[in-house]
């Protein structure tokens, strides 16, 4: 069964709003404050781990050849660099145990 529905920013600003008592432009602020530090990081080549959530690791893919499906003509794919999450095995836990 696929949940349909989408945890938002301003939703996790109104959770820190409730649980710790902060306004709600101060849990704003704080959740792109996080987010910001995060891409920062990304940005800079750095993974980022969560403890007890997960890894956004990012990894250099080299050029390699393609194939376009419709006409079959082989196409360069430049390098480029992606991003992947793994999620921790507590996470995996929680999510297979609900």
């Amino acid at each position: 069964m696929r949940s349909t529905e989408t945890l938002t920013r301003a939703e996790i600003a109104e959770a820190i709003h409730r649980k710790l008592g902060l306004s709600r432009s101060e849990s704003l602020a704080m959740v792109e404050a996080i987010l910001q530090h995060m891409t920062t990081a990304l940005s800079d080549g750095e993974n980022v781990k969560i403890s007890g959530f997960g890894t956004f690791l990012l990894r250099d893919k080299g050029e390699r050849v393609g194939r376009n499906p419709k006409t079959g003509v082989e196409v360069p794919i430049t390098p480029r660099r992606v991003m992947t999450f793994r999620a921790s095995q507590m996470l995996k836990d929680r999510i297979a145990g609900s």
